[in-house]
């Protein structure tokens, strides 16, 4: 009878565990999902109001001083996505001032044309959101982070539209080699809510059309190649993030300064290069090297250092679609000279690089079916692995904890360099 009555507690324990977080996930996915489709129609508008008007462009040294101020009335210098993976390893608040001061920051340098992607702000926008409904709810300090990472999971599908990779990715992201399964269904519950209100505003999820490519032992090998490469090129991008962030803090030390200066070069090199390809976020360069198979030869290496000025100045957005246009491009003008068509070589390193570049090697294969399709998913696969092996420890975030090597079953604990 004692153990009838365990069983039946044990169950009952279970049952209201769950529904509870059908109903914070519910909740977080909702908000999430409105502040998310909110943010991607700002984002849409000013860009298509800064492709319409390029006089906007001049106004980027000031734009940038205005998101410098903003943070200091905010008092949120200084916080960034790695202050919500941080969160979620120490436990500490997130400020709920963060939200808006990474909308509105993000959508300013948009509209004046930075370099910068969306789902850095995805990530402190629903970590935000996240954080704040956990303690509103007045949930202990583990089920907080659970709440967070439903967050950043909300937000992400509803920019992108990719629900299963904005949950993996969660959950992967933050330790290396440790996936906590009990926020599985909490973040997926998020994200399919999240999805289902940027629907209900005509957000579609980011699709490309990729050519049908038939599995071959020579073409196996020839992505295998490419997925070095691309392996590399993270380790690239993720140093000259990182790099041009701490040098130029350190010649420049005035952050009101630093971003003039900054804005100023942009403008400069914009009028240089005599094209806007490289402001804003790029998606149009992306879709052109997946479904077109063209792309200008030094796409790649502008686009790096347009947004390693970037965000290494002040401005704000995120790293992930800049990624995902330095990968795509440097495949499309790679791919051929191995041997691979150049639309498919742009998806595998635009999968690759991501991969190498964030260390989530589930979550990017994820992503490869979402945007792509399972058609080539052993493609994607071994390029995932082959980028995740090789590009050591090194990661755009430097708030990441690698728990265990990637070269074998060993405890190391470190920080991405």
């Amino acid at each position: 009878m004692s153990f009838l009555n365990k069983e039946t507690e044990a169950i009952k324990k279970t049952l209201l565990c769950f529904i509870k977080w059908i109903l914070i996930a519910l909740l977080t996915g909702t908000a999430g999902g409105l502040v998310g489709s909110a943010f991607h129609l700002s984002v849409s508008f000013v860009t298509k109001l800064r492709e319409a008007h390029g006089w906007l462009l001049y106004l980027l040294p000031a734009a940038g001083l205005l998101i410098v101020l903003i943070y200091r009335l905010f008092h949120t210098e200084n916080k960034s996505t790695n202050t919500i993976i941080e969160s979620i390893h120490s436990g500490e608040r997130v400020p709920i001032a963060l939200m808006p001061t990474i909308f509105i920051s993000t959508v300013l340098t948009h509209l004046c044309g930075g370099s910068a992607g969306r789902e850095g702000a995805a990530l402190q926008i629903g970590g935000s959101i996240g954080n704040f409904a956990g303690r509103l709810c007045r949930l202990d300090d583990t089920d907080v982070r659970i709440a967070t990472l439903s967050g950043m999971s909300a937000v992400f599908s509803a920019l992108f539209g990719t629900p299963l990779t904005a949950t993996v990715f969660a959950l992967e992201v933050i330790s290396v080699g440790i996936i906590h399964y009990s926020a599985f269904v909490p973040c997926l519950v998020a994200s399919i809510a999240a999805l289902g209100i940027s629907r209900l505003f005509g957000i579609a999820g980011e699709h490309f059309a990729l050519n049908a490519v038939n599995l071959g032992w020579g073409l196996l090998l020839r992505v295998a190649g490419l997925s070095v490469l691309c392996a590399l090129l993270s380790i690239v991008f993720c140093l000259v993030m990182h790099g041009s962030e701490h040098i130029l803090k350190k010649h420049i030390p005035n952050d009101f300064i630093r971003v003039f200066v900054g804005g100023t070069v942009i403008v400069g090199l914009t009028l240089l290069l005599g094209t806007g390809q490289f402001n804003g976020a790029g998606m149009d360069s992306i879709k052109a090297a997946i479904e077109e198979g063209f792309t200008r030869p030094d796409a790649f290496f502008w686009k790096l250092l347009f947004t390693a000025i970037t965000l290494g100045v002040g401005f704000k957005g995120g790293e992930v679609v800049p990624c995902f246009f330095v990968g795509a491009t440097f495949g499309c003008l790679i791919g051929p000279l191995l041997g691979i068509p150049a639309g498919f070589a742009a998806a595998v390193g635009l999968v690759c690089v991501f991969c190498g570049a964030v260390n989530c090697p589930i979550a990017s294969i994820l992503l490869s079916i979402e945007l792509f399709g399972s058609g080539a998913m052993i493609y994607f696969a071994l390029s995932c692995g082959i980028a995740y092996m090789l590009s050591g420890y090194f990661g755009l975030y430097s708030s990441q904890k690698f728990i265990y090597s990637k070269l074998k079953a060993e405890f190391i604990n470190i920080n991405a360099k």
